[in-house]
């Protein structure tokens, strides 16, 4: 027990004490700011990769946003990522953020099913299924149990069944040879149960929309509860997103 307290008193607390007000390194991209600066739109718009800048008027899709930094390198007077890191909403329209707009996302109460919050606002099992995902929002989502994030401190946990699970998490684009596993293993989840959308691969493909590889109609058959953007996520931008969802509203 002493070599115990020596090392606790030597390391110090290695976990992060309030989630909902961390603050994130500098160079860390969150949600983005777009000012009222004039600027070639066409030559914004054609800097992004997968299309999330649109023009007339400016803004950015953070569903399809890989937050390379490409727009705000070229038009830093233009573009500008800030630090906060609270990003997820369950409105998919929520994700555009329109030209002249500072104000942090929110989840739409009115889109909350009643069960949620009756059902897993104490406790929350997840189970987390690659759909052709490349091992960067894996990783993340495995963070956030780690000793930093501790998301198990909240009663939300990764499980290995999905019989075991109340919700799945879906990562990458969703391949055609991912369609039917996934669906698997969305069946054998009990009801009530939540689908969330855990970055821009999930949420719109990313760089691989519009491939013949990809298989995603099952996104067309279900409500999506959430949707967390970020390429990879940050566990941040997860776990926050995820307590707002579950959050006793009764």
């Amino acid at each position: 027990m002493l070599n115990d307290l020596k090392i606790l008193i030597h390391q110090g607390k290695q976990y992060i004490p309030d989630l909902t007000g961390a603050i994130v390194p500098g160079i860390y991209r969150g949600r983005p700011v777009i000012s009222s600066e004039k600027v070639n739109e066409k030559e914004l718009e054609s800097l992004c990769p997968t299309g999330a800048i649109s023009a007339h008027p400016i803004s950015i899709d953070l569903g399809k946003c890989t937050f390379c930094g490409e727009c705000s390198f070229a038009y830093p007077d233009k573009i500008k990522f800030t630090a906060d890191y609270k990003m997820a909403s369950n409105e998919r329209q929520r994700l555009i953020i329109p030209e002249v707009q500072d104000k942090p996302i929110e989840l739409n109460p009115e889109l909350i099913r009643r069960e949620i919050s009756e059902c897993f606002s104490g406790s929350l099992k997840l189970r987390q299924v690659s759909a052709a995902g490349d091992n960067s929002c894996e990783l993340e989502l495995n963070a956030c149990a780690n000793v930093n994030f501790d998301m198990g401190r909240f009663g939300i946990e990764f499980v290995a069944s999905p019989r075991h699970a109340d919700g799945i998490v879906i990562t990458g684009p969703l391949s055609e040879n991912m369609a039917e596993p996934l669906q698997i293993c969305y069946d054998a989840i009990p009801e009530p149960k939540i689908i969330i959308l855990a970055g821009t691969d999930a949420i719109s493909g990313g760089i691989f929309a519009g491939s013949p590889a990809l298989n995603r109609s099952f996104l067309d058959k279900y409500k999506i509860d959430l949707f967390v953007p970020g390429n990879p996520i940050h566990p941040l931008t997860f776990i926050n997103g995820v307590l707002e969802l579950i959050r006793d509203r009764r």
